[in-house]
């Protein structure tokens, strides 16, 4: 049986679900674990111009967010990690055991296999020795071909023992990694730890409902949604639908003016049903991420929420329509800008570039006011101590 919302029905869901809407439901440190649960992964992107993506997506959600929390959690508590889930990731140290499908992937398909193998167990006696080591600490400088392009043996092999999971991320100095044995900081049981998955199939069931939770909605077409599971075909993801349906794990919902139909979590039935009984939310206003786990499906949200967003970054200049490193901007139910905001971290400035409402949306007094707030709001978490307008943002706002 399925549940029949409205457009604005299904974003209210999506947003609540999302803790966009309404009070804050996730709050420090317990509130990053628990968005990180519920969304499986944050994608990682190392790319700073206002904020790393994943700090975007936490401080639109997480009440008194501030990046260092983030750091303890991954390489001080040890209660996060980076590692592969969709693209390069942020996952509970707890999915170690189900990430093994990545690390058996690499271990028999890396490049430069044979190379890494000769010189592994040097490197992990050298870390056991002197302790956490980046690609410049070791002297294997003779180039292999990589993923992307040639690059010294060092880092090749770290890399590799990396993906293979004898080793992880230890800690960052800026774009350096530095890794350590990962029998040193994963817990034992974990780390010793079989594959839950019987089958292909089963490990697909589990990516699929931490793929519906992260976005709260999703539907059974290609998707961005998918990105990281590796060979899915139509085939294969009508019997993964199909098997979690039968198994009651996922509800399905109809959206009015939609021929599609949608899922999302059995456990959330309990949230449709407050979404049904017409409830007022507090409204907020939030920059929002280029790669939050809500805008994975770009379609979705041009079809729910009439957004059609594409993060500009990897676009020719004289093709992009806004610009470089544009964030949505969220208010209430709804997208009613783009932003392109510069951290100028040395000036302790955020200057706020340019401003493009959406189509339709007037710069009433009380916008200008939320958009100010929220642009203070994301100054003072970045630390800085001054905003300002240049001349292209204040043409838009006045």
């Amino acid at each position: 049986m399925s549940i029949t919302l409205s457009k604005q029905q299904a974003r209210q869901f999506i947003l609540k679900k999302q803790g966009l809407l309404g009070e804050y439901r996730f709050e420090g440190k317990e509130g990053i674990l628990a968005y990180v649960r519920q969304a499986g992964c944050i994608q990682f992107d190392p790319i700073d111009v206002c904020g790393k993506n994943a700090e975007l997506v936490l401080q639109s959600r997480v009440k008194g967010f501030q990046k260092e929390m983030l750091t303890e959690l991954l390489y001080e508590e040890r209660k996060l990690l980076d590692y592969f889930d969709k693209n390069l990731a942020i996952v509970s140290m707890e999915d170690w055991p189900h990430l093994e499908c990545f690390r058996e992937y690499y271990r028999e398909h890396s490049r430069g296999k044979d190379e890494v193998d000769r010189i592994a167990e040097q490197i992990k006696e050298l870390i056991r020795e002197k302790g956490p080591v980046s690609s410049k600490d070791i002297d294997f400088n003779h180039k292999i071909d990589w993923y992307w392009s040639s690059t010294k043996l060092s880092r090749a092999a770290l890399e590799s023992l990396y993906f293979w999971g004898e080793l992880i991320i230890h800690h960052k100095k800026g774009s350096n990694k530095y890794y350590a044995l990962a029998e040193d900081y994963v817990p034992q049981e974990l780390l010793l730890a079989k594959s839950p998955f019987a089958s292909r199939i089963d490990q697909l069931k589990w990516r699929f409902l931490r793929r519906i939770s992260a976005v709260g909605l999703l539907w059974n077409r290609p998707s961005d949604a998918w990105l990281g599971i590796r060979d899915l075909k139509a085939a294969e993801r009508n019997q993964v639908f199909e098997e979690l349906n039968k198994e009651g794990k996922l509800c399905e919902v109809r959206i009015e003016g939609c021929k599609e139909s949608f899922y999302c979590l059995r456990q959330d039935e309990t949230l449709l049903h407050e979404i049904l009984a017409q409830p007022s939310y507090k409204e907020r206003t939030e920059v929002i991420a280029p790669l939050d786990c809500m805008l994975w499906d770009r379609r979705l949200i041009k079809e729910l929420f009439d957004f059609d967003y594409k993060w500009e970054i990897y676009t020719p200049q004289e093709q992009r329509k806004y610009g470089y490193y544009v964030l949505p901007v969220l208010h209430g139910e709804g997208f009613v800008a783009r932003v392109e905001l510069i951290a100028a971290y040395k000036e302790k400035k955020l200057k706020v570039k340019h401003v493009w409402l959406e189509e339709g949306i007037r710069p009433s007094k009380k916008l200008r006011k939320e958009l100010d707030q929220c642009f203070r709001r994301f100054m003072k978490f970045h630390g800085l101590h001054e905003m300002i307008y240049e001349e292209a943002s204040e043409l838009v706002l006045q």
